[in-house]
């Protein structure tokens, strides 16, 4: 009888440390997930619209939980504050300037708040801070732009309607070009002609690279005027004599046009001969007396030579020629 009793005095004993150690451990794991023996800090942020938020739900920061929500408490006229516990160890993560939002758990989750880290140059947030909270785009909102866009959609549709009845009625520019045979041809034989011309155009690109080819070939004569000064130099001084011989040119024709004019005036001699008649029937008068002057002086001088008076004069005088000739020889 003692020995049944001892046995389920232990069982019993052994039946209460078990749950106990279950017990301890249930309220470590559950405490380890709310993080109520971890070290933390209190926050907060003033929402104009917490969408369903509730107490106890979870704070994330860069997709890891930090936190919870420990309570939401009307403040003014119409906002919420949301008081938050964050984990000590991210502190030096999350700065002064960080925003907070609303968001998700999964597509149709639970409500979560969710803080951005801010910028490096802020301090690190403090215990009982406050940090600016984000606007939350409601439902309400979101369904009023769908239906302002649905009408744009609505007056978009309408508009290509009534565009493409008109084109199926042959109305307007696209419409005729669609309808009218004719015009179609034209474009076709417009479309032909710009391709033709576009040919053209390469063409006259690929000559123009093989022209350009030829200029940039060494030793040839374009090369030598690009690239050497001595040809150059050359080129130039044949220009500049060029341009002096045209010069000369012009000289000689003004002296030639002076000539010319003076030989249309009667104040030289050749003037008078070439336009004063009268002048000219003078001229040609005293010629024609020097001219029979001279016949008369050489009958004159025949006859002299045979007078007996001045016979011996010229004979003697021939004779001097004829010796001069013989010792010349």
């Amino acid at each position: 009888m003692a020995t049944t009793e001892n046995k389920k005095a232990i069982t019993v004993g052994v039946f209460l440390a078990l749950g106990l150690l279950i017990f301890i451990l249930g309220v470590f794991t559950l405490g380890g997930q709310q993080k109520s023996f971890a070290k933390s800090i209190h926050i907060s942020a003033v929402f104009d619209d917490v969408a369903g938020l509730k107490k106890g739900n979870d704070v994330w920061f860069s997709g890891v939980k930090v936190g919870n929500i420990l309570s939401i408490r009307f403040v003014g006229t119409s906002q919420v504050d949301v008081r938050m516990k964050v984990d000590q160890a991210t502190q030096q993560y999350i700065h002064r300037n960080a925003g907070v939002r609303i968001s998700s758990d999964g597509l149709i989750g639970n409500k979560i708040i969710v803080i951005d880290g801010g910028s490096p140059q802020a301090p690190e947030v403090q215990d009982g801070d406050i940090l600016q909270a984000e606007k939350l785009v409601s439902t309400d909102d979101m369904l009023k732009t769908l239906q302002e866009n649905n009408k744009n959609l609505l007056s978009i549709t309408t508009d290509f309607k009534l565009l493409s009845h008109k084109i199926l009625q042959g109305k307007g520019t696209v419409g005729t070009l669609l309808a009218d045979s004719l015009m179609g041809e034209q474009l076709r034989k417009s479309m032909s002609n710009l391709q033709a011309a576009t040919n053209s155009a390469a063409l006259l690109a690929v000559q123009l690279n093989t022209f350009s080819t030829k200029m940039n070939t060494k030793g040839g004569f374009a090369d030598k005027i690009l690239t050497d000064t001595v040809t150059f130099n050359r080129i130039k001084a044949s220009a500049t004599q060029l341009q002096q011989a045209a010069a000369n040119a012009n000289v000689l024709t003004e002296n030639l046009n002076k000539a010319s004019n003076k030989l249309n005036t009667t104040d030289n001699a050749i003037g008078v001969l070439l336009n004063d008649p009268k002048g000219a029937v003078q001229v040609q008068s005293a010629l024609n007396n020097l001219q029979q002057s001279s016949v008369k002086l050489n009958e004159t001088l025949d006859a002299a030579q045979h007078n007996f008076l001045l016979r011996g004069f010229f004979k003697k005088k021939e004779k001097a020629k004829a010796d001069s000739l013989k010792k010349a020889k």
